[in-house]
């Protein structure tokens, strides 16, 4: 599914650049029976449900056209909202020095399932929550916390 996020982030980073948003991230998944094609928008002055509708509408001929995805599924554009998944480096740079939460797949050697703290530094094989690294394939997310 990887290879199909890819595949839509190549196709419409342009087009969502070319009418004033930054692209975030696109998420390709299955739920139930049906899929999904997440479309994750931002720009400085924050996410509307026109802006939304604006990008929906600019991107969904070129996703007909192009007919990368062979199954039937929804489309869906939204902000990435406050509380952001950073899923690629990029996310992880923008949020060095913020406090994060990491989820992992299982329990640590000291039985911890999350961590929470500052996000110090990271590379391709780790990333460095205050004094704690983790292993980059040993977590299922990392996000930005917003403290309300």
């Amino acid at each position: 599914m990887a290879s199909i996020e890819n595949k839509v982030e190549n196709l419409i980073q342009e087009k969502v650049e070319e009418i004033g948003y930054d692209l975030y991230d696109v998420e390709y998944v299955k739920e139930g029976k049906n899929y999904f094609l997440r479309v994750y928008i931002d720009n400085e002055k924050g996410i509307s449900l026109e802006d939304c509708e604006k990008v929906s509408n600019e991107i969904n001929p070129l996703l007909d056209e192009a007919n990368i995805i062979a199954e039937q599924y929804f489309l869906e554009v939204s902000s990435p909202g406050i509380e952001r998944v950073l899923r690629k480096d990029k996310h992880l740079e923008k949020n060095i020095g913020k406090e994060v939460e990491v989820k992992l797949f299982k329990k640590d050697e000291k039985g911890n399932k999350s961590y929470t703290g500052i996000l110090n530094d990271f590379s391709e094989e780790k990333v460095k929550i205050e004094e704690t690294e983790i292993s980059r394939k040993d977590i299922a997310q990392i996000k930005t916390i917003y403290n309300w």
